[in-house]
């Protein structure tokens, strides 16, 4: 956007009233720690409103851990602004949408069976599958060439970046209509 200063998010007001996010991870991207790189990105409508890449606290075991651990923070980031819309007098009824391209992250989330392997991950378990009961949230699985938070984990062409620009509701706003 810094090379394009006419463009910007355009908030839309003829979509639907519903709080979405989608989450990636770049699995043990860094090379000095190994950690993970988590990207979330979330909508109000198909308006962006949130959006963030951070690497994780901890060094995960598996891809699969990485994954969860970014359904683990786009859960919380969605519901802190589930709570934001309620405390300005907004009510959002409906589950949010959570698109995840990790089916094993979403089994896990929907599983109430631990496994070895999660044990170290089970807070973050416990947090996301309580949401999940309580229906705050519904997970959907996405393919990963739809994955729109890929454009905060993972290094894109121009073609894929111009691409994501346009689903991500970036438009040129000196553009006539």
């Amino acid at each position: 956007m810094k090379n394009n200063p006419g463009q910007g998010i355009l908030l839309r007001a003829d979509t639907p009233f519903q709080l979405s996010g989608w989450c990636d991870t770049d699995y043990a991207s860094c090379r000095l720690s190994r950690k993970s790189v988590t990207g979330y990105f979330i909508q109000l409508g198909g308006s962006p409103i949130s959006w963030k890449t951070k690497k994780q606290k901890t060094v995960s075991r598996s891809s699969e851990e990485a994954e969860y651990r970014a359904l683990a923070y786009l859960t919380q980031e969605l519901i802190w602004l589930k709570t934001i819309l309620s405390a300005l007098g907004v009510k959002h009824n409906q589950p949010m949408n959570v698109r995840c391209d990790s089916k094993a992250a979403i089994h896990i989330a929907t599983n109430p069976v631990f496994h070895d392997r999660t044990k170290h991950v089970e807070v973050d378990c416990h947090f996301v599958r309580e949401e999940v009961i309580t229906k705050n949230i519904c997970l959907l699985h996405v393919k990963s060439e739809s994955q729109l938070a890929d454009i905060f984990t993972k290094p894109l062409g121009r073609q894929e970046f111009d691409r994501f620009c346009f689903k991500l509701g970036i438009t040129d706003l000196h553009a006539p209509t």
